[in-house]
């Protein structure tokens, strides 16, 4: 059960006790800079859309994935994955323009499109000779 509350004049999604103790580990990435973008991707497996939250305050970008953990039928005897969510925040310099940010899901893996703003993509300068 999810309720939301009001705190300091802001909503805030208040979660069942089950969902809130699972804790967070910190998904693997991979950052690319291209000319025009920077390319990020988180591998997030058994996230779905419902469960992905991804924000941008001031300039930190926070993405957080909340599994559907689905309870195998048996006797679990061994488990390397853990009962836990995921949760990564990264710092964004002044360069990426963070109204233009993409972001798309594919088999458990989030590419986020963070666009550099126009004065930190490269410029070819053409050389005159006189």
């Amino acid at each position: 059960m999810n309720a939301t509350v009001e705190t300091q004049g802001r909503p805030v999604r208040m979660e069942t006790e089950r969902q809130y103790n699972r804790g967070f580990v910190s998904p693997p990435a991979n950052i690319a800079a291209r000319e025009n973008e920077y390319l990020v991707e988180v591998d997030m497996p058994g996230v779905d859309k419902e469960g992905l939250e991804v924000t941008i305050e001031a300039n930190e970008l926070t993405i957080i994935g909340r599994r559907k953990t689905e309870t195998p039928q048996g006797d679990l005897l061994y488990r390397e994955s853990p009962l836990a969510d995921f949760r990564r925040v990264f710092e964004l310099g002044p360069d990426v323009e963070t109204s233009k940010i993409t972001a798309e899901m594919q088999q458990g893996v989030l590419r986020l499109h963070l666009p550099k703003s126009e004065k930190a993509r490269p410029k070819q300068i053409e050389v005159k000779v006189v």
